[in-house]
C-alpha cells in the first residue's frame, strides 16, 4: 500500500518538475509508419538552428568575408562541426535522462556555483538576445527607413508572438520556425545566384589560416555566433517533447532519429551562413571594400555594386526572418534555464519582456550616445560576449553525458568523449587568449589603477569559475571512515524498548528523495501516529514576504503539499501540512518545535567535509537546532 502510494507521488512529482512541461511529450513518435514515424522525430534541431543563423552570425560572417575574402570560410565548417557534436550530446542528456542541461546542472553543484552558472546563461541568452533586436530593427530600417531608435522600440511588440504559437502547440511553432529559416534560405540562394562566385577560390576557404589578430577576434566571434550556450539548454529540453518507449530499442531509437534531424539542421545553418560570408567575399573584397563590417554598408553596397534592386531587398527580407525565428527560440532557452535553475515559473510575456528589456535599454543606450555607426561592433561584440559563456555550458555536459551512473549504457564512447574534450579546450584557450589580449590592451592605454583592478578580478573570478566547473564533477566522495576496530567489552545494554513516536515530521523538498523520507518516517510511527509534512518555501518573494508571500512558487508548493496529504488520508494516514519560509535549517527546526514533534526525519545530499560547506549542510544545522532524534535519508 505505502509503496504504491509513494510511487503516486514520486510520478506527480517527475511531472511538475518537466522541462517546458507544458509540451512535454506532447509528440507520439509510436503506432505510426516508417516515414511518419521519422518526421515525427524532426523538428527540435530546427527551432535550435535558428539561432546559428540569428542576426548575430551576419555581422561575423559580414565582417569576414569583407575583410578576409574566403580565408575564414574553414572556421564556419570547423563550427557547424563543433556545434553538430555538441547539440548531439544535449539531445542525448534530454533523451537518456529526461534533464535538461539547466536541472542536471542543479542536481549537480553547489548552489552558489549554479547561481553563477544561471546569471552566465542569463548573460548569454541576453546577448543573443541583443544581436536579434539589433538585427530586425536594422532590417525594419533597411526596408521601410524607419529610424533605427524606433525600430529596436518597435521590437517589444514581438514578445507576444511566442505566447500566440504556444498555445497551437509545439509542431505548429515548428512549422513557423521551419518557414521562416526558409525564407533565409531561399534569399541567400538567389543571392548566390546574382553574385556568382568563384567556386575554386571558395573552395580555398576552407584551408585553415588565421592571418592575424583582428582575424582571431572575428573568427572567435563567428565561433560564438555559431556555437551557441543558450542552444545547448535548448535542445535538452526540446527533444523531450517527443513520447518516446524508455527501454533501450526507444531510446537508441530516438537518439539516432535526433542525430539525423540535427545533422540536417544545422548544415542548413551552415550553408545560410557561408552563403552570407561568400556573398561578403565576392561582393566587398573583391572590389577592394574591406571595410564593409555593418549590415548597413552591406544593404547599399548591394545595390550598387550588383545592380539589382532584388537582392538588397531579399537581404533585408532574410535579416527580418532571421530575428524573428530567433526570437521565439531564444524565450524559450530563457524559460527552460530559469525553471531548470531556479525552479521559478513566471508568466511567459512577463519573462519574455524582461528578456527583451535587457536587450533594448543598452541597444537604445549605444544609439542615444555613439549613435547608429556603433550598432555593427556591438553585434560583433555580443557574439564575442556569447563565446565567453560556451565553457560554463559545454564543460558540464560532456561531463554528464560521460558518466555512467547516470547515462548507463548511453554513456558516450572514449573517442567522442575524446573529441568533446578537445573542442571544449580548443574553445576555452581561443577565449582566454582573446580576454586576456584585450584586457591588457584596454589596461595599457588606461592609467586607471581601480579599472585596472576590477579587470584582473574578472579575469580571475573567469578562471576560477572554469577550474570550479571542470574539476567539481570530478571530485570522488569522500571515503568512508574506516571501523575503528577499538570496541568496549562487556558492556551492558540494559533493556532495550521499541521507542513510540506521535508525532513524526518530514522535511520534503519536492524531488525524487521524497520517497524515501516518507518512506522512513512511515516506517517509524504506527497507527496512532500523526504525520507533520514541512516544505520551506524558497523563492525570492518567500523569503522577504514570509508567510504573506503569494508568489506562483508558494501557490505551486501548497498544492504539492496538498496533493500529498490527500493521497496519505486516503490510506488512512493522519498527517498535516506546514509551509515555511525563509532561512530553511531555522525554519525546519521552528515548526518542529511548535508542533511538538518527536521525531525528525529529513533528506541529506550524501556528502560531508568541503562538500558540506559548499552546499549549506542544512542537516547539520537543523540537528543542532533541536532536541529530538533525527534520521536523516541519505
Amino acid at each position: 500500500m505505502q509503496t504504491e502510494l509513494l510511487s503516486t507521488m514520486s510520478m506527480e512529482h517527475i511531472h511538475s518538475a518537466t522541462s517546458l512541461s507544458e509540451v512535454h511529450q506532447s509528440v507520439e513518435t509510436s503506432g505510426k509508419s516508417k516515414w511518419k514515424k521519422i518526421f515525427a522525430f524532426f523538428g527540435p534541431a530546427y527551432l535550435v538552428s535558428v539561432g546559428y543563423m540569428d542576426p548575430g552570425n551576419w555581422a561575423t560572417d559580414l565582417a569576414g568575408g569583407s575583410q578576409y575574402g574566403y580565408k575564414l570560410l574553414w572556421v564556419l565548417l570547423m563550427s557547424n562541426l563543433m556545434a553538430l557534436l555538441l547539440q548531439s550530446l544535449s539531445a542525448r542528456l534530454g533523451i537518456v535522462r529526461g534533464r535538461d542541461l539547466a536541472q542536471a546542472n542543479r542536481e549537480t553543484y553547489p548552489p552558489v556555483v549554479n547561481f553563477i552558472l544561471y546569471i552566465l546563461a542569463e548573460i548569454a541568452i541576453a546577448a543573443t538576445d541583443l544581436a536579434e533586436v539589433l538585427g530586425m530593427a536594422i532590417g525594419i530600417q533597411l526596408l521601410t527607413g524607419l529610424p533605427l531608435i524606433w525600430g529596436v522600440s518597435l521590437t517589444v511588440l514581438d514578445t507576444f508572438l511566442l505566447l500566440i504559437l504556444q498555445r497551437y502547440g509545439i509542431r505548429k511553432m515548428e512549422g513557423f520556425i521551419i518557414s521562416l529559416v526558409a525564407i533565409v534560405g531561399t534569399s541567400f540562394l538567389v543571392e548566390l545566384i546574382l553574385v556568382k562566385p568563384e567556386m575554386g577560390e571558395v573552395a580555398k576557404g576552407f584551408v585553415p589560416s588565421i592571418p592575424d589578430n583582428t582575424a582571431l577576434y572575428i573568427a572567435i566571434g563567428i565561433i560564438g555566433a555559431t556555437v551557441m550556450p543558450h542552444n545547448l539548454y535548448l535542445h535538452s529540453a526540446l527533444v523531450q517533447t517527443r513520447k518516446i518507449k524508455r527501454d533501450d530499442a526507444g531510446i537508441r531509437q530516438a537518439i539516432k532519429m535526433n542525430f539525423l534531424d540535427s545533422t540536417i539542421a544545422l548544415n542548413l545553418a551552415f550553408l545560410v551562413n557561408a552563403a552570407i560570408l561568400i556573398l561578403a567575399a565576392a561582393v566587398f573584397f573583391k572590389s577592394g571594400r574591406t571595410d564593409v563590417a555593418e549590415i548597413q554598408d552591406a544593404h547599399k553596397l548591394l545595390d550598387q555594386l550588383l545592380g539589382s534592386k532584388l537582392a538588397p531587398i531579399l537581404f533585408a527580407v532574410a535579416l527580418i526572418a532571421a530575428g524573428q525565428s530567433s526570437t521565439v527560440t531564444g524565450t524559450l532557452a530563457g524559460q527552460i534555464v530559469m525553471e531548470g535553475y531556479l525552479r521559478l515559473r513566471i508568466n511567459p510575456w512577463l519573462r519574455r519582456l524582461i528578456t527583451r528589456l535587457l536587450a533594448i535599454i543598452p541597444a537604445l543606450l549605444v544609439i542615444l550616445i555613439a549613435g547608429d555607426d556603433e550598432v555593427g561592433a556591438l553585434l560583433v561584440f555580443s557574439q564575442v560576449l556569447l563565446s565567453l559563456q560556451l565553457g560554463f555550458a559545454i564543460i558540464p555536459l560532456i561531463h554528464f553525458v560521460s558518466d555512467r551512473k547516470t547515462m548507463g549504457n548511453f554513456t558516450i564512447s572514449l573517442p567522442t568523449k575524446i573529441i568533446s574534450w578537445a573542442v571544449t579546450i580548443l574553445l576555452v584557450y581561443l577565449n582566454m587568449r582573446m580576454v586576456f589580449t584585450e584586457a591588457i590592451g584596454y589596461m595599457s592605454g588606461t592609467g586607471n589603477m581601480f579599472v585596472d583592478g576590477l579587470i584582473i578580478a574578472g579575469c580571475a573570478g573567469f578562471v576560477v569559475m572554469l577550474l570550479i566547473t571542470i574539476l567539481y564533477p570530478l571530485r570522488k566522495r569522500y571515503r568512508e571512515d574506516a571501523a575503528a576496530g577499538i570496541h568496549t567489552t562487556q558492556v551492558s545494554l540494559g533493556e532495550m524498548e521499541k521507542p513510540v513516536y506521535h508525532r513524526i515530521a518530514m522535511a520534503l523538498d519536492f524531488t525524487a528523495k521524497d520517497r524515501e523520507i516518507i518512506t522512513n518516517a512511515i516506517a517509524h510511527g504506527n497507527e496512532h501516529t500523526q504525520y507533520i509534512l514541512i516544505h520551506i518555501v524558497e523563492s525570492a518573494s518567500a523569503k522577504y514576504f514570509g508567510k504573506d508571500s503569494d508568489d506562483l512558487e508558494t501557490r505551486r508548493d501548497q498544492a504539492q503539499l496538498d496533493t500529498y496529504l490527500a493521497l496519505l488520508k486516503s490510506r488512512d494516514i493522519n498527517a498535516k501540512g506546514v509551509l515555511g519560509f525563509r532561512r530553511r535549517p531555522r525554519e525546519i527546526a521552528r515548526i518542529v518545535h511548535e508542533e511538538n514533534a518527536d521525531f525528525l526525519v529529513l533528506g541529506g545530499h550524501g556528502h560531508r567535509g568541503f562538500k558540506d560547506w559548499l552546499y549549506g549542510e542544512t542537516a547539520n544545522q537543523v540537528r543542532h537546532h533541536v532536541k529530538i532524534p533525527v534520521l536523516v535519508v541519505q
